[in-house]
């Protein structure tokens, strides 16, 4: 499964998406800050499959749907900091989307993910990023979940690490750095957490327009962790309902 995760700053790559997609064939695509209100229904062979809607800077999930029927997508509010409190940036930082996995007959959850800027702690980042994982968990107990998005979080990697694996997680990161436009905060913003999979490559795409560069995560079902297989119940439901 391939999946990118694009921070757009501000909407202004939003114009590099057709050409991503048509280069890397992903199977998911995840943005942040975009300009909810002007996003196509379709970017190529990727369909939308929700949006935040209270956002300025907007997260969406978009999924090819000749692999995937998305069950249920929900859009959570995490724990703010000053920066949202006056600004107002994003109510929501996360969203995610259970989705029936056609191609391997089993649920998924897959999620956008936006932390607090640098003007907030870590602490607050790491405690947004467990509720997170823990909102996560409720959308598809036990399922294989894969989020990705701008961590904003460039140094200290080891101990976000550690608490993101106490949590049940992996985290990983992309080969190289994917923001440079501050001299002293270049670094991996961009990353992705995991649980039921096995993350084979995160590559760093190139700079485009947006001062985040794409990762492309590529990753395939672990056989060493728990996961839910799919129902015919849920593989019935799945092929008649679309979002």
């Amino acid at each position: 499964m391939k999946v990118i995760s694009y921070n757009l700053r501000k909407n202004r790559a939003s114009g590099e998406l057709v050409a991503l997609v048509e280069r890397y064939d992903p199977d998911i695509l995840c943005l942040q800050e975009c300009d909810t209100e002007e996003l196509p229904a379709e970017v190529g062979l990727l369909h939308l499959a929700d949006s935040t809607v209270r956002n300025r800077l907007g997260l969406a999930i978009y999924y090819r749907r000749d692999r995937f029927r998305a069950l249920e997508t929900k859009t959570f509010a995490l724990k703010k900091s000053l920066h949202d409190r006056v600004l107002t940036p994003a109510h929501e930082r996360l969203i995610g989307t259970r989705l029936v996995d056609l191609a391997e007959q089993r649920e998924i959850v897959v999620a956008s993910f936006h932390a607090a800027p640098l003007t907030a702690l870590n602490s607050l980042r790491r405690n947004q990023i467990r509720s997170a994982h823990d909102e996560l968990h409720e959308l598809g107990p036990g399922l294989p979940t894969l989020m990705v998005g701008d961590y904003n979080y460039p140094i200290f990697k080891q101990k976000l690490s550690a608490r993101v694996n106490e949590s049940g997680y992996d985290l990983t990161l992309s080969d190289t750095v994917t923001y440079t436009r501050y001299k002293f905060f270049h670094g991996h913003f961009d990353l992705a957490t995991s649980v039921g999979l096995s993350i084979d490559n995160v590559e760093t795409l190139p700079s485009g327009t947006s001062d985040h560069m794409p990762i492309l995560v590529t990753s395939s079902y672990s056989a060493s962790k728990p996961m839910r297989p799919l129902t015919d119940a849920v593989a019935s439901r799945g092929a008649d309902f679309e979002i």
